[in-house]
This record gives C-alpha cells, structure tokens and sequence, in this order.
C-alpha cells in the first residue's frame, strides 16, 4: 500500500477541480481545536486558503490551553475535531486515561520535534561531544554526553528533571528512546504508579509546549523535547540548546493527526471525508514545489490566533534549516513534512509503534498478543475514509 500511495502522489497533481464535486454534509458547522506549535499548519491553510470553504465547511479554528483539555473538547462535543497527539487517539480507546473511542482519518505531519537542554546542561555536555574540523560540536548528539551530568546533579543531591508534552505524546517516546539509547533509564509506569518515574535517572514530567521554554529558564527543569517553534525559541531568547531533533532520531517519523470521535464519523461520513479532502489540499500546498510557500505559511503561523510566535522563529525550523546555538544552523529540509513521504496517510504500522511504546514503557501493563495490535490500529486509524482516488 505504502509503494501504490508513493507512485500516486509522485505522478499526479491533486487541483481544485478534483475536489470540484460537493458532497451531501450532515454537518457544514465545524469547531475545529489545536495546540499552538507549527504542525497545526494544515488546519490553518485549509482555513486561510479556502480550503474548507471550498468544501461547503464553515470552520473555525480555536487555540486550546493543553491536550488535556483540547481531547476532552473532542469528547465531550465542544470540538467537532481537532489536531492531536497520535497517541491520544489510541490511548482514548483502550482506556488509558480518559476512555473514548477516537479515530484517525488524516495523519497530519512528520517530524518536528527536538530536545532542548539548558545552557548549564549544554556546557556540562561539551567537553563529552566529538567535535568537527571547524570545531562546532558533531550532530546528532547522544545522551552518553549527558551521563556525566546526570551523574554529577545526583552527587550534590539534586534530581535531573526534563519536560515531555503529555504521558502518551510521540515526544515522551522520543525523549525516553533517546535517553535509553545513551545509558539512561527515563523510569516506567505501572498500574498503581502513572508518574513514569518508576526507576528513572531522569525525572520526566508534563509541561504545555507553549510553556516549555519559560519553565526552563525559570530552572524548574533542566531540558525538554517538544514541537516547533518552542526549541527555536530556546535559542533566540538565550535560554537553550536543542541537541537532537527527531529527524535525526527517527527519519520521517509520525507525529500529529486529527481526531474525531468515531461516533462523529459514523454520523457524518460525507463531511468527515470533506474535511481530511480540505486538510490534504493544504498539506500538499505546504509542500509544494520544494516548499515555496513556506514563508507565505510562517507568516500566517506568527498570527497570535495560531501559533503566536515571531516569524523569525517559526522560520527557523520550517523553512529548511534548524538553528542549535545561535549561528549554528544546519540544512535540514524535511524538517516538517506535511504531504511528502505519504505524511497524510494513516498507517496501521505508525499506530502498531505508538501502541508498543506504551507496552515497552509500562502504559500498557500486560502482554499483549498480534492481533490486538492489529485490531486497536484498526480500530483507530482509518485508511478506509483516506481519498485516494482524489490525488489525482
């Protein structure tokens, strides 16, 4: 399926007269929920482009405080839809935390995210990274550099603390991947202890993306992984240095959907199918062409009604390159994918990985066997409502 997706999306061009048909909505009224960070792109551009409109959807879009409160609008019907984590979705449904059942028609981005550690951390760091010939430290960086700090906080008696977005966010994976790779236990969970911190050298806890680079700098913690542009952020105010990015981790790796309730798309199958027709039209013009119309979409991300942030920020990273100290930038063009590499496409196997993170971390507490896997993903990631033959 992977290889029919790539072939179709590299020989065609999707336009507006494919899309031309309207379909019959059960519903044109739509509230739409997001996190202020730059993968809520596609909401936006649907929006700002016509996108929606174009499909007969009278949209709006409405920043939430955190994913707590964004999927409890989700399920309790004050949103419609909205940008989330790819983890809450198939957390709701098996019951870890809030029980919903939420389904995923749209993948919406891959990629970044980073990790941020703060300035004392990142000198701490230095003397244990490799350098390159012009002396500026070699990426990607491994968490070994951060061994002897860690090490070094635990002998004056002070905890090692770092920030993650929520319990079952691709970022708490990431992070957790990358600490384990370099020697250090981020801690588990269990049944009777949901902290995660059961063992840890690392105390992980959950901070607001918007909130990430104020809680650094007032030292409560001692360094992050989050979303775009919230590392960015780190180095124009002089706060941090991001060391890794999950590009670097984990090439193209899945990152935001949208969700909705399964109970919305069983009720309103035709303005489901509209919507994720919008949201494809908009991560193909945030791609198109070797991302030419990034600036135009950074400069409607800077809008305080999105992400908020200066337009030199969000460029940093969305626009081909990403800056770890200041001046330090370095090409790396997929930084955000929105529709290249099948980024639209709702894979059974994105949602098998999130699913045995849970497993491998202690979320999910009992073995489970292959076909559960493959029923929750199925379940929850709904190819089925993916219009195929309309990029064309």
């Amino acid at each position: 399926m992977k290889h029919l997706i790539l072939g179709l999306a590299a020989s065609t061009v999707m336009t507006s007269a494919a899309f031309a048909e309207l379909l019959d909505l059960e519903k044109d009224v739509l509230t739409f929920g997001f996190i202020k960070l730059t993968d809520m792109a596609p909401l936006a551009i649907a929006y700002e482009q016509g996108y929606f409109l174009d499909e007969g959807l009278f949209v709006t879009l409405e920043a939430q405080a955190n994913w707590k409160v964004l999927l409890d609008g989700v399920i309790d019907g004050q949103l419609d839809g909205a940008h989330m984590l790819a983890g809450q979705p198939l957390a709701a449904t098996i019951g870890y935390g809030t029980e919903a059942h939420i389904i995923t028609p749209f993948s919406m981005d891959l990629n970044g995210n980073g990790i941020t550690v703060s300035n004392e951390v990142w000198e701490k760091m230095l003397p244990n990274i490799p350098k390159m010939a012009d002396g500026r430290p070699e990426h990607p960086i491994s968490a070994e550099a951060l061994v002897p700090v860690i090490e070094e906080f635990n002998a004056k008696g002070e905890a090692f603390n770092m920030g993650m977005v929520f319990p079952v966010s691709t970022h708490n994976y990431e992070l957790r991947y990358w600490l384990a790779a370099g020697g250090i236990n981020p801690g588990y969970y269990s049944s009777d202890n949901i902290s995660g911190q059961i063992g840890a050298d690392v105390f992980l806890s959950v901070t607001p993306p918007p909130q990430m680079p104020a809680t650094l700098e007032a030292g409560t913690i001692h360094g992050y992984c989050v979303g775009e542009p919230w590392n960015q952020q780190a180095v124009f105010k002089g706060i941090g240095v991001p060391v890794i990015t999950d590009y670097q981790l984990w090439k193209n790796n899945p990152e935001k959907v949208f969700g909705i309730t399964d109970a919305f798309a069983e009720g309103n199958p035709n303005t489901t199918k509209a919507v994720v027709r919008a949201l494809i039209r908009a991560a193909m013009w945030l791609d198109d062409n070797d991302n030419a119309n990034r600036p135009a979409a950074v400069e409607i991300l800077s809008r305080p009604e999105y992400v908020g942030a200066d337009y030199e920020v969000i460029a940093n990273s969305m626009t081909g390159f990403f800056e770890f100290e200041k001046g330090d930038k370095r090409d790396i063009p997929d930084f955000n994918v929105f529709f290249r590499h099948n980024a639209t496409y709702p894979y059974y196997s994105d949602a098998i990985w999130y699913l045995t993170q849970m497993r491998r971390w202690g979320q999910i507490a009992e073995p489970k066997s292959d076909a559960w896997f493959k029923e929750v993903a199925a379940s929850v990631y709904r190819p089925e409502i993916y219009p195929i033959p309309l990029i064309r």
